[in-house]
């Protein structure tokens, strides 16, 4: 398969790298804030790279908030610790905390030229290629079973979930959101077992998998500076 076409970025991406936690609902109100930025221009550069540490946070989608178990839900996420909250874009429920890199792309568009899945499959292909270049088999495509299911997964061996994204749109603008876990993933299997549960959503916590499995040792300024490079390029 050919490589995908890069998407337009006319000037040097604007990158954030953010070392203080904020809060669960602080980091997604941020998200939302860089989108409308770029998208009334009020943000020169064309596309946003921003990367962080979260605090430990369950986000869901809209969609789950109007399932009948989401008052459960939001208590079990509470109970193991994790602050559930409504997250802008689209997917289904993923755990993380500051053991975790979550990362945005905001990107502008011109009367709706990008197309989403298009986009999709640039960001991942590019992140893929970033962490084959930490020495991880990293490929593009879900894995049956996995938490957030999507086509532009990013797994490792074909085998675990390694990084999931999900999209938002406005007019001028779209946001790309993900996240990679560095460490154990015990917790967040645990939390998101609980959740679904709840949801009645079925998954399979064998297949949460985290780079430090894959590639021990890897510093994290090494891989946020692989994604930045990764994502920037546009």
């Amino acid at each position: 398969m050919a490589p995908p076409a890069p998407l337009p970025s006319r000037i040097p991406a604007l990158v954030i790298r953010e070392e203080k936690r904020a809060d669960a609902e602080a980091d997604l109100e941020h998200s939302v804030e860089l989108l409308r930025g770029v998208a009334a221009r009020e943000i020169a550069e064309d596309r946003v790279v921003r990367v962080y540490a979260p605090a430990p946070t369950v986000a869901m989608s809209r969609r789950e908030s109007r399932l009948p178990g989401f008052t459960t839900a939001r208590r079990a996420s509470v109970e193991h610790g994790f602050a559930p909250v409504i997250r802008p874009t689209g997917g289904r429920a993923v755990a993380y905390d500051e053991t975790c890199i979550v990362f945005d792309v905001i990107q502008r568009e011109e009367d709706g030229a990008i197309d989403q899945v298009r986009f999709f499959r640039a960001v991942g292909e590019a992140l893929a290629a970033a962490l084959r270049g930490l020495g991880v088999d990293a490929r593009v495509g879900d894995v049956p079973g996995e938490y957030c299911p999507g086509e532009f997964s990013i797994n490792a061996r074909g085998a675990v979930k390694l990084v999931g994204t999900s999209q938002r749109a406005v007019r001028g603008a779209r946001l790309l959101s993900g996240m990679l876990p560095l460490a154990g993933v015990e917790r967040f299997a645990d939390v998101l077992t609980a959740v679904n549960a709840a949801l009645e959503l079925d998954w399979d916590p064998a297949t949460f998998g985290s780079l430090g499995a894959e590639a021990a040792g890897i510093p994290r300024a090494t891989v946020e500076d692989a994604l930045i490079a990764a994502l920037a390029a546009g």
